[in-house]
This record gives structure tokens, sequence and C-alpha cells, in this order.
């Protein structure tokens, strides 16, 4: 079975819209997709209508912004709905603080010698309330600051570098709290990109258990269809075909951390 349960659309930072995303997914076979943008639900209408035309299983998702211990670690949400009152809020409030992020990196940049990227990183941001690092990237590759997206991460947008820019993202318990106040199960995303030593690892994922966390989902992995019984993911969609190169060509349209 071709699943995958985190992608992303131009209503955060992936490449493709939400429909087009979808269209790309049941082009390649993929069954069973989920649509999990940064901290964010303005894609799922349109890629579920779409999904339910393409006969494809839709899970309704969202990948929340964490900081735990000074490390941003990103917390899926599957199987949410998302017009809960207490997720929708939580999700505003980081929301807001993204946009304050935004405008520090805009005067951190224009103070190292890199003018208007701010404004160059909204041209490439569809929902201008979800600016993330990936939109100043693609940005500073087009006015020739660096060969790719990478370089830019490299020399200019992580830690120690000039324009980077702390932030308190929300706190890993009240994103699962989030999570699953929306009907939705928590899951950790890509956790070897964490710098985690043993014992902080340990302790995370004690913590992200005690807050009601379900598990772990390593970035490239698929899921077994017993795990997904377990986990009662959306009975809509139909049949399709099983590429095996379905899971690796949706995530094409995903692009690297906010």
């Amino acid at each position: 079975m071709n699943i995958d349960l985190h992608c992303h659309s131009t209503a955060s930072d992936g490449l493709l819209k939400p429909g087009e995303l979808v269209a790309r997914a049941a082009a390649n076979g993929v069954e069973i997709l989920a649509l999990t943008d940064h901290d964010g639900v303005s894609g799922l209408a349109e890629a579920r209508a779409k999904a339910e035309s393409e006969g494809i299983r839709f899970v309704d998702g969202v990948e929340i912004s964490v900081t735990w211990e000074a490390t941003t670690v990103h917390i899926v949400g599957l199987q949410i709905d998302p017009e809960d009152p207490v997720l929708r809020s939580g999700l505003e409030s980081i929301r807001e603080g993204r946009a304050r992020r935004a405008q520090k990196m805009g005067d951190a940049l224009t103070a190292a010698g890199v003018p208007d990227s701010l404004a160059g990183a909204k041209t490439y941001a569809e929902n201008p309330s979800l600016i993330s690092r990936s939109h100043f990237a693609r940005h500073l590759v087009k006015t020739g600051r660096a060969p790719n997206v990478k370089s830019v991460f490299q020399r200019y947008l992580v830690k120690g570098k000039p324009g980077f820019v702390p932030h308190q993202w929300a706190s890993l318990g009240d994103a699962v709290s989030w999570i699953r106040a929306s009907g939705g199960i928590a899951v950790v995303a890509h956790p070897g990109r964490y710098n985690f030593s043993r014992p902080e690892l340990h302790a995370f994922l004690s913590e992200f258990r005690d807050s009601g966390g379900a598990g772990i989902r390593p970035h490239r992995a698929r899921i077994r269809p017993r795990r997904l019984a377990r986990l009662r993911l959306s009975r809509q969609g139909g049949e399709q075909g099983r590429s095996r190169r379905a899971a690796a060509a949706a995530r094409r349209s995903e692009t690297r951390l906010a």
C-alpha cells in the first residue's frame, strides 16, 4: 500500500497548491494521503475535495512547530478536525509568532547587507501568515545570494548565521493537547533530524508520551496497513495503483524544515 502521511502545499511552504499536490500523488499511485502543512489547515478543504474526486483516502493533518529545551521540533497531527476551536486558536497563536519572526529575519538580513528580503520572501508565500525560512531561501537563491536552498540555510538561516532569529514556538504539551482536542493523533515528525543526545531523546519521548502522543514517524518510512487500522484513518476514497515510487514522488512537493 502506497501511503504519504507528511506533505506540504503552498498553504505553508510547499511548491504545489493543495489540489495539485493531490493530483501529483494520485498520478503516482498514492492510495492514502495526509496534507500536513505547517501551523495551518487552510489547504485541507481543497485537498480533501480533490482527493475525493481522485479516489484517494484523505487524512486531515497539520504539522505544529514546537520548542522543546531550546530545540525546534515538529509534531504532526493526523485525523484532526480542522474546525475544532481549540486547535484553530492554538495554530493562530503560532502564525502570529511566525509573522513577528519573519519581520525580525528581514531586519537581520538587511543589517547583514541583504536588503528587501522580507518583501522577496512574501512573493513566494501564497499564505502571507505562514512565511517560513524556506520562502526567504527561495528569494535569496533567485537573487543570486546562493546557488541553492541548502546553501542559503548554511550561509544565512541557521544558528550563528546573520539571518537566524531564535523563536519560541508552542510547548510540546500544548501542541499535543490541541491535536487531541480535535480528535487527532499526535506523532513526532522526522525524529532523526533533531540533534538530541540519547538522554535528551529519551526525556523528549517520555514527555511526548506522557502528554498523550501516539508515536514517531520517520521522515521516509511507510506505515503498514495494520498500523493504519490502529490509527483509525479516514475511510474516503477507492483503489489506486501501487507504484513503489509513489510516496517519494508525492514528497518532492515538500521542502525542508520551516
